[in-house]
C-alpha cells in the first residue's frame, strides 16, 4: 500500500513524514516530490479543512494514489483571528518566513503580554477511492515580542508554549511533536484512520482470495 503526503513544503514534509513514519507498519509514504507533474495547488477555500481537503482531493485526481494532507493556519485573538487561511502569506505572495514573522511583530507592537495568546490549528485530510476524513489539532499559546530559538520553520520562533517554557523554534523535532497543533492532528486522525487501512488490507486480501 502507498499514500502520498500531499505538500510541496520540504520544512512541513519533514514533520510530516517523522510523526507519520511511527504510525504506519507496511505502508509506503511518497511525497509530491514523487510526482513532479503535479503542480501547486490553488488552496482557494475559506476554511483550513476546505483547503486540506482541496488538497487531497486534487492529489487523488491526478495520482490515484490515496493522500495525506494538512492546512494549517495561526489564529491571534488581538487580531480577531488573523492570519488565520492567509497565514503562510499574511506578509503578501510570495514572502518569506522571516517577512511573516517581522509583520506580526510590527502589528502587535503595543499589544501587552496578556492579550498576545494565540493558537495554531491543523486540519488533516485524508482521501482514497471511497473515504474522506479529516481532524484538527490545536496548540494554545502567544505571540512573543521577539525571536526566540534556531529549530523549526515558519512562525515558530515566536510562538510560544506556556506549558514548556519554550517557543517552538527551542524545540527539537520530537519535542515540538509532543506539544504542537501538527502532531496532534496527525494522532487524532490515527484513531480513525488505521482501523479503515487495516480494514481495506483485509478486503484486498479476500480479493486476491
Amino acid at each position: 500500500m502507498e499514500i502520498v503526503i500531499a505538500t510541496h513544503n520540504n520544512d512541513k514534509l519533514k514533520e510530516l513524514l517523522k510523526a507519520f513514519d511511527s504510525h504506519f507498519s507496511g505502508i509506503d509514504l511518497l511525497t509530491l516530490n514523487d510526482f513532479p507533474e503535479v503542480g501547486e495547488i490553488i488552496e482557494d477555500g475559506k476554511t483550513l479543512e476546505q483547503n486540506a481537503l482541496i488538497k487531497v482531493r486534487e492529489v487523488f485526481n491526478l495520482t490515484g494514489i490515496p493522500c495525506l494532507s494538512d492546512d494549517t493556519g495561526l489564529e491571534v485573538d488581538a487580531l480577531n483571528g488573523a492570519p488565520g487561511v492567509y497565514t503562510a502569506r499574511y506578509a503578501g505572495e510570495g514572502c518569506s518566513y522571516y517577512d511573516n514573522v517581522c509583520k506580526l511583530l510590527e502589528d502587535m507592537q503595543t499589544i501587552p503580554a496578556p492579550n498576545r495568546t494565540a493558537k495554531f490549528k491543523t486540519v488533516i485530510a485524508y482521501k482514497d477511492e471511497t473515504t474522506e476524513m479529516t481532524a484538527e489539532g490545536i496548540a494554545e499559546g502567544s505571540i512573543s515580542r521577539a525571536s526566540s530559538g534556531d529549530f523549526g520553520f515558519g512562525y515558530d520562533p515566536i510562538f510560544f508554549i506556556p506549558e514548556a517554557r519554550k517557543t517552538f523554534a527551542e524545540m527539537n523535532i520530537d519535542e515540538k511533536e509532543i506539544y504542537s497543533h501538527r502532531g496532534k492532528a496527525i494522532r487524532a486522525i490515527m484513531n480513525t484512520l488505521i482501523p479503515h487501512l487495516e480494514q481495506v488490507r483485509q478486503m484486498t486480501k479476500k480479493e486476491k482470495a
